[in-house]
């Protein structure tokens, strides 16, 4: 008697979960854990890079029924994008965000969107990031690597404890390099500078104890990192317009359901443009703030500008088979070209 009693109840128990599961979106084997993608970014909390990505995360997970999740590892807790890429390779990581010089450790011709001095204006640098996603979403993919979405940092400007107002008085500065950047040292030894390499978390401490006393960065970056309270003077010309994208890598998406790769593509992809968005405005706001707080902006004379704009012309050509193939250049510029022309 107490066994079919028991047996009674087990039954009983076993067909409320049942039950209970059919109402919830569980399964009568308890519903799978949610699909966990361990997103790592240099953004801080409270950012508008981490507020979308939340945005991200709340979104993939109502539309796949708490099937997939995003856990942000934020502020560079995993360190800069080379510890990224490696804890990427290895599997603490799966997916990050990254500026253009994270992508070239990955894809060097993705160094192409922040050549010195190429763009005019947002209009030119969104039509070529749209005609040149689906290149490569394929160029990444070869390596191993998932493009969700493409963004921006915004312009660049040099931030620095001494006026610039000429090419010799930039010579002078102990400028930061982002260790490891190509393109950035192709074009400081272009114009004679000798840059300090250093990785993105060692920049503030440096800035402190004197090692170097000049930084590039968009507005936004140097306020949200700070670097701008360490800094007397901003040179009033935009080096570039650096973008950013999102990877996922290749086998950590591959063990996703189609549908939900769909579902993560397709955030990311809307999130990204609108990102875009917000951080136009943000670097207005931050360029208010930077403006405010005392830093003196200056320009370099007219000669020096046009010197100074030859030498992003001399780069790209140095950077010819070292970051991206000739007809791959060509092509570019033959695009950008088209649609200057066109409008």
């Amino acid at each position: 008697m107490r066994k079919t009693i028991l047996f009674s109840l087990t039954a009983l128990f076993v067909a409320g979960v049942v039950q209970f599961g059919s109402i919830t979106g569980l399964n009568s084997s308890f519903a799978a854990a949610p699909k966990i993608v361990k997103f790592a970014t240099v953004a801080p909390q409270g950012s508008t890079w981490a507020n979308v990505l939340n945005d991200v995360d709340k979104e993939i997970g109502e539309k796949s029924n708490g099937r997939i999740r995003l856990k942000v590892y934020a502020g560079g807790v995993s360190g800069d994008d080379k510890d990224v890429i490696r804890k990427m390779r290895i599997g603490q990581i799966h997916s990050s965000s990254f500026t253009t010089s994270g992508l070239g450790e990955i894809l060097s011709e993705a160094r192409i969107f922040d050549l010195p001095f190429i763009f005019t204006g947002y209009e030119e640098l969104d039509f070529v990031r749209d005609k040149f996603y689906g290149e490569f979403e394929k160029r990444f993919e070869k390596k191993g690597y998932v493009l969700l979405g493409m963004t921006e940092v915004g312009n660049v400007y040099f931030f620095t404890n001494s006026p610039i107002n000429t090419i010799s008085d930039l010579q002078s500065v102990r400028m930061w390099m982002w260790e490891g950047d190509r393109l950035a040292n192709t074009l400081f030894n272009t114009i004679n500078i000798a840059p300090i390499p250093l990785s993105i978390v060692s920049v503030m401490s440096s800035l402190q104890s004197g090692l170097i006393d000049g930084v590039y960065a968009s507005p936004l970056g140097s306020v949200a990192l700070q670097w701008y309270a360490k800094a007397k003077y901003m040179l009033d010309m935009p080096i570039t317009n650096a973008v950013a994208a999102i990877l996922i890598k290749k086998k950590n998406f591959d063990k996703l359901p189609p549908d939900l790769q769909a579902i993560l593509k397709k955030s990311f992809r809307e999130q990204s443009q609108r990102l875009t968005q917000l951080i136009r405005k943000d670097n207005e706001e931050a360029m208010k703030i930077i403006k405010s707080s005392g830093i003196k902006i200056t320009t370099l004379n007219e000669a020096d500008t046009t010197k100074f704009k030859d030498a992003g012309v001399k780069t790209c050509e140095l950077l010819v088979d070292k970051l991206y193939s000739k007809e791959f250049l060509n092509n570019f510029m033959s695009e950008l070209n088209a649609y200057r022309a066109g409008k």
